[in-house]
């Protein structure tokens, strides 16, 4: 067996880090119960309930029949008939997840999240302030419990990737360690393909050469990993030698604000296609306009009835948070795709490349003094967007998208995400 240490491509040995992986219990589903304590107790599926729906997120009592999130509300639902079905609440979970985000930096500075309900902290050196990784996990659970009335769940490793496996190990509401020195020991007997990276098309192909346990991986070289797969099999390596020398990176969790919807009836044609973008498009120019965001990436997301999937994306000349810029680039995208004899059943738009109002940026030292025209639709797209947020998502809605395009109509699924290009709700 190949020992830590023996590769000599492998970056030399240094003390040990802590590094936390925090992860929300349930988070959606948690939230909908904290919020409506007489679900307490009963199976609650958050998501789409049309023909389409898909959940969205599962509570532990819904998850003892099957049920879990991504998979079509009809098959959960015949797994748990008498479960409780929700609709998404975004803005509820967006606040929930404010909160506990703010709790874990007050434990690091360092804080990256990876999706609306997790992150990774860096804790090394934190020892003097609050003790002992496993007592400052439990003054995290604590103060995160305190504020949000959620749950949550600690893993604590030296490196990143073992913390994140470490945090499911005891869930709901639990704190794993993986104590300096005893990752290859916990690593051993994992399945393959808990591995970052194992997918099922490359476990099966290890499953070939008789590698059913991470442990397994260890008998085989570097060199046969790479002549196998590529680079990605050096990568293989190093996380079944338990190495993974990625820092903290904070401010990395929101990559871009999305909107998209699985709908309940097929949408044919052009006419009917920009509609949809056209009310996608409003939604993220509002998200952006209310945390003071601008982007300059705008990516359109579409799937057929056949379940093919396409995207389309463009930069823009200057970074904006304006519904119509947003809109218009995304209708030029849809003229990328072919459209002929296809029935779409999902659409997405989001917007990345992201820029902060309060960031500083490079002026133009020849610019007139007069504000860019885009910057004057920006504007308008501030009162808009504050109309809508105090007086509901209908105020002032373009009239082109059709009286029915309203938050919730889609039929299937809709789903707004702010802190990463998708949310989870594996917890």
């Amino acid at each position: 067996m190949i020992q830590a240490g023996t590769d000599p491509r492998a970056p030399m040995a240094s003390s040990p880090r802590t590094i936390f992986h925090v992860d929300m219990d349930a988070f959606f589903a948690s939230v909908e119960i904290r919020d409506d304590p007489s679900l307490q107790g009963k199976p609650v599926l958050v998501g789409g309930v049309g023909r389409r729906g898909v959940v969205a997120a599962a509570s532990y009592e819904a998850r003892k029949f099957g049920c879990h999130s991504a998979q079509p509300m009809a098959v959960a639902l015949r797994h748990c008939p008498q479960a409780v079905v929700l609709p998404s609440r975004f803005s509820a979970y967006t606040e929930a997840s404010e909160q506990a985000f703010e709790v874990f930096g007050r434990f690091s500075p360092l804080v990256e999240a990876l999706s609306i309900d997790e992150a990774f902290m860096e804790m090394t050196g934190t020892e003097r302030l609050l003790g002992p990784p496993r007592q400052a996990a439990e003054a995290l659970r604590a103060a995160v419990y305190e504020r949000t009335r959620l749950t949550c769940s600690v893993g604590i490793a030296s490196v990143k990737f073992i913390s994140k496996i470490a945090s499911a190990f005891n869930k709901p509401d639990g704190v794993t360690e993986v104590a300096p020195g005893q990752e290859l020991e916990f690593l051993g007997p994992l399945p393959i393909g808990k591995l970052w990276g194992v997918g099922p098309k490359t476990e099966a192909r290890l499953r070939e050469r008789g590698v059913h346990y991470v442990g397994d991986l260890r008998t085989l070289t570097a060199d046969e990993l790479r002549r196998k797969f590529g680079e990605h099999g050096l990568h293989l390596y190093r996380l079944a030698h338990a190495r993974d020398d990625r820092a903290i990176v904070p401010g990395q969790g929101r990559k871009q604000v999305s909107h998209e919807d699985t709908y309940g009836d097929d949408v044919v044609g052009p006419q009917a296609l920009r509609r949809k973008l056209l009310s996608q498009a409003t939604r993220v120019a509002d998200r952006l306009t209310t945390k003071g965001i601008r982007g300059r990436r705008v990516q359109l997301k579409i799937r057929d009835t056949e379940f093919r999937t396409e995207t389309r994306q463009c930069t823009l000349d200057s970074p904006t948070s304006e519904a119509k810029r947003i809109y218009d680039a995304a209708c030029a995208l849809l003229g990328e795709v072919d459209l002929d004899r296809r029935r779409f059943r999902l659409t997405g738009v989001s917007v990345g490349g992201l820029v902060f109002e309060d960031e500083p940026h490079q002026l133009d030292l020849l610019a007139t003094v007069e504000p860019p025209p885009e910057h004057k639709g920006e504007k308008l797209q501030d009162v808009l967007s504050e109309v809508r947020r105090k007086f509901g998502h209908q105020a002032l809605y373009p009239a082109e998208a059709g009286s029915h395009e309203r938050a919730g109509s889609a039929g299937g699924f809709t789903k707004t995400v702010e802190l990463d290009e998708r949310p989870t709700d594996d917890g």
